[in-house]
């Protein structure tokens, strides 16, 4: 498994859109080559192989990432959607996507990266037409900007994620307070 690669916002879409890490301040890019784009199709579920794929299927699913994350943080904060963005997604989620195929050993999804990212442009339309609008929330790391699905008890969820935002914020804090109790 790819440390690059975490799965903690909830939806397919979200994480994709979270593959450009820290996007206020050190902008770490995830989808580098055509390799790391097919270990991202494949870590997350959606398909189980994918055909060897170029730089031209990077740019795009670039691209689609972008326009994503535009449309998620305009839903989530209530805002207008850009129309560029919209037309990115539609394209995109109108590429037939994979067929699973039934085999002896159970489901097999093989996709062209078209097909895996046509996968991942539905997922958002679903997401972002659907009832977990309301559940939208961006990490309380202030240099992370996932944005995850909240289905907490009593949506108080903070954290993309315990392990890779909630324990640095948390350890910070109480750094914070033993220094603020030492000097005192």
């Amino acid at each position: 498994m790819n440390p690059d690669h975490v799965f903690v916002c909830g939806n397919p879409a979200l994480d994709f859109a979270a593959t450009l890490r820290a996007r206020r301040s050190a902008r770490f890019e995830v989808l580098v080559t055509p390799d790391r784009l097919t270990a991202w199709y494949m870590e997350s579920g959606l398909v189980d192989a994918v055909s060897t794929g170029q730089e031209a299927d990077v740019e795009r699913a670039r691209a689609v990432r972008e326009a994503i994350y535009r449309l998620v943080t305009a839903r989530r904060l209530g805002e207008e959607y850009d129309g560029a963005a919209l037309t990115v997604v539609n394209n995109a989620a109108r590429t037939p996507p994979a067929v699973p195929q039934l085999t002896p050993a159970g489901r097999w999804t093989q996709a062209t990266p078209g097909e895996a990212l046509s996968m991942v442009a539905r997922h958002a339309v679903e997401l972002l037409s659907g009832p977990d609008v309301p559940l939208l929330k961006e990490c309380g790391n202030p240099e992370c900007t996932r944005v995850y699905i909240d289905r907490s008890r009593g949506m108080r969820r903070q954290w993309c994620g315990m392990d890779s935002c909630g324990n640095k914020i948390k350890a910070a804090a109480y750094r914070a307070r033993k220094k603020t109790t030492a000097a005192h």
